[in-house]
């Protein structure tokens, strides 16, 4: 069992469903918070969304917070009319990392940038930010959200890197093990994939994860 913090709310944490994007430009780095022309979610993106709601509708969601970025905003709207129309609060605490110089360019650029993977944790490339800085910023949504409310059922919604950065926070994960979730594609939050857990005294316990196919 993963030792984590003590949380007052039970969360619930769900990565947008498959975008244009991730079709068309799978090898080029999002722009910050999005794209020139901001791109939306694909159909099968909004079918993933649809399927993670219903498994939603008998959680008795309080409490919806989002990424103000377009891919997220679907995604939120989606959730929200299958839960009853549930009123969403957007942060922009919750977007994804902002890859500075490297927005919309190919990702193949980071290899000359960073020296190893270890480095992206703390070195925030011009007029972007660390995922150090990332962790930071979607930690502390979750640290307001706790001296505000007990005992509520919180949706939030993201993108992959914030959510694994969010989860490393959750489980007071080592850099070693931050590094792995962050590397490796089969350990992150599929496109559309929920994550339900539950804070049980100094634990995270997970019941579901990466259930939306």
């Amino acid at each position: 069992m993963v030792k984590s913090r003590r949380l007052k709310n039970k969360y619930y944490i769900l990565r947008h469903g498959q975008t244009i994007h991730q079709t068309n430009k799978k090898d080029i780095i999002y722009g910050w918070p999005d794209d020139t022309i901001p791109c939306g979610l694909t159909s099968l993106g909004k079918k993933q969304i649809k399927h993670s709601a219903q498994q939603l509708k008998n959680e008795k969601i309080d409490l919806i917070f989002s990424s103000d970025a377009r891919r997220t905003k679907e995604t939120a709207e989606i959730v929200a009319q299958a839960l009853g129309s549930k009123k969403v609060i957007f942060d922009t605490r919750l977007r994804d990392k902002n890859w500075g110089i490297f927005q919309e360019k190919p990702k193949s650029l980071l290899a000359g940038y960073f020296k190893d993977p270890t480095e992206m944790l703390t070195k925030a490339p011009a007029r972007g930010e660390s995922w150090q800085g990332v962790q930071k910023r979607i930690a502390a949504v979750i640290k307001n959200i706790e001296s505000r409310y007990r005992g509520k059922n919180v949706l939030i919604i993201s993108h992959g890197d914030p959510l694994c950065l969010l989860q490393g926070w959750m489980y007071n994960l080592d850099t070693k093990d931050l590094l792995y979730i962050l590397t490796h594609k089969n350990e992150k939050i599929i496109k559309g994939g929920l994550d339900i857990s539950y804070p049980q005294p100094g634990e995270w316990r997970k019941l579901a994860y990466n259930t939306s196919q």
